[in-house]
């Protein structure tokens, strides 16, 4: 369970951290897994509907930034995603009733090129009818300054959301020359493997490249409150009960509860589909330094 000062944490700053959240059994697995996963990227020449590449990946020396959708590679991660030492957390903040997102994904930044990921907005992606919406990050490696930690802006999660668009069509990612976002406020978080972050999905964050020696892997599960449905053009919802099989805790609900939120729609959409990586590729100005191949 959070403690009281880690639940107005997360209503002030829009984010929090749980130390040791996960067991070391399942930590263990995790990361077994995972790295199965990764193995299976060499011999590829594209990404695949399971794993986005790293640019200067090559078929002999293979290099995976993201395990996109890793509850369809292995059944492990969709069990994960509703075992209580996650669950437990995440009522106080938004409520018995939870149903997990399809966007769950792995950001894997290798040690001396893992990629940047640019400052965003998760609900830029996805809005609802209600931000009763979350993101947590489980850290297979410890994570620390010199590895690209993820940097949280405090309180960013109680204003508008951003534009995330570039020549015209969504890129996921806020061009800090037109958009006033003071990003000097941003605050790296630093754990051990097996802790787990949970951040607003107003939050503005971002991370930079991993110079060091060191990988850093976090597995991101996207929750919303049951009565949170997406909007058009987020999700399709032509079948129901694959939406409700989602439901990680509680029940579901016919009955979406509208919210007065800031809300702009991610259309038209990227140019460059697949993962926030590629989504980001339009962005005008980047902000962070990039990966060498």
């Amino acid at each position: 369970m959070l403690t009281s000062d880690q639940i107005q944490q997360y209503s002030n700053e829009g984010y929090t951290v749980a130390r040791q959240a996960l067991p070391s059994e399942l930590l263990d697995e995790l990361r077994h897994i995972t790295d199965e996963i990764v193995a299976s990227a060499r011999g590829l020449t594209d990404h695949t509907p399971i794993l986005d590449l790293e640019p200067s990946h090559t078929p002999e020396e293979p290099r995976v930034r993201r395990i996109k959708t890793p509850q369809l590679a292995h059944p492990f991660y969709r069990e994960l995603a509703g075992h209580e030492c996650i669950m437990s957390p995440l009522r106080p903040l938004i409520g018995n009733d939870i149903r997990l997102r399809a966007g769950c994904k792995i950001n894997i930044k290798s040690a001396a090129y893992g990629s940047p990921v640019e400052w965003h907005q998760d609900w830029a992606f996805y809005p609802h009818t209600n931000d009763d919406v979350l993101a947590v990050g489980i850290l297979l490696d410890d994570m620390d300054d010199s590895n690209g930690p993820v940097m949280f802006v405090p309180e960013s999660h109680k204003g508008d959301v951003y534009d995330h668009h570039s020549a015209g069509a969504f890129c996921g990612a806020i061009d800090l020359e037109t958009q006033a976002v003071d990003v000097s406020k941003a605050i790296p978080i630093y754990g051990k493997a097996g802790d787990m972050t949970i951040h607003h999905a107003r939050l503005v964050h971002g991370s930079t490249v991993n110079r060091s020696n060191k990988s850093r892997r976090i597995l991101f599960y996207e929750y919303t409150a049951a009565d949170a449905w997406p909007l058009a053009g987020v999700e399709h919802l032509d079948d129901v009960d694959g939406f409700n099989s989602r439901i990680v805790s509680g029940k579901p609900t016919l009955r979406p509860r509208l919210a007065d939120v800031p809300v702009k729609v991610p259309l038209p959409r990227a140019p460059h589909q697949g993962s926030i990586y590629e989504n980001q590729r339009t962005l005008g100005h980047r902000y962070f330094e990039q990966a060498a191949d």
